[in-house]
């Protein structure tokens, strides 16, 4: 497998099984047409298409640093689970997300990563920091860590609150210059003491073309904001500047 492909499958979901209620955009899980169950994370729900590629992006970079990230797929879904819905409010975010959303493999018997019980090495520690740090993710603290523990090993989640300067286009340049501040509230910070590192060995792999790469494997349609007058390419211009 070729670790700079970025191209994503695409599945069709098969069943709408059940909303993960946890956080404010109501996720599913759901099976799709490959037989594998999924997260599924929803253009129509909150911060929508946006956190979709930031999702996509922190995943292409975090499996470039080495860390382990369940598979994203474009994940199809079709209006007629909205008919079968009772939910009044899951009806409408499947309405609002008629075609492409993104998948995220689900690991069946994962449970969420507690400091306290598990030791991670520095080096991954310093890994999941840098990543964070990179892109600009403020949700991976000690209240909501956003990391699993499956099959004994740390699996990186949820990275939809990344990249938020993408949310502020009017002084996006500036907002991608300035320090990420909340770092210093991010959950493995006091077992990373090789940052440094990791980001010397980063900057030869995460080259322009490489970034390039990962932005040019996002659907189109999440890239079009009703708000802006933008086409895809403008905003993968912007992604690759960050």
């Amino acid at each position: 497998m070729n670790p700079l492909d970025f191209t994503m499958r695409e599945v069709e979901v098969t069943r709408y099984i059940t909303p993960l209620r946890e956080g404010g955009s109501l996720p599913a899980i759901v099976s799709c047409s490959d037989d594998f169950l999924y997260v599924l994370k929803f253009k129509g729900a909150g911060q929508g298409r946006k956190a979709l590629v930031a999702e996509v992006i922190c995943a292409a970079i975090a499996r470039l640093v080495g860390l382990r990230i369940p598979e994203l797929v474009v994940a199809d879904l079709n209006e007629d689970f909205a008919r079968a819905e009772a939910d009044k409010e899951i009806q409408d975010l499947i309405k609002f997300s008629v075609g492409n959303n993104l998948g995220m493999h689900y690991l069946k018997g994962a449970i969420t990563f507690d400091r306290n019980v598990t030791t991670i090495s520095n080096e991954e520690a310093s890994k999941v920091v840098w990543l964070d740090a990179f892109t600009m993710n403020v949700d991976r603290t000690v209240r909501n860590t956003n990391m699993l523990i499956w099959q004994k090993e740390l699996w990186i989640i949820d990275n939809g609150a990344a990249l938020y300067f993408h949310h502020s286009w009017d002084n996006w340049e500036e907002m991608a210059l300035k320090p990420f501040v909340q770092i210093k509230d991010h959950v493995l910070l006091p077992e990373a003491n090789d940052v440094a590192s990791v980001n010397e060995k980063m900057k030869t792999i995460l080259t322009e073309s490489v970034l390039q790469s990962v932005v040019d494997s996002i659907p189109d349609e999440w890239l079009i904001y009703e708000d802006m007058n933008l086409t895809a390419n403008d905003s993968r211009r912007v992604s690759c500047n960050f």
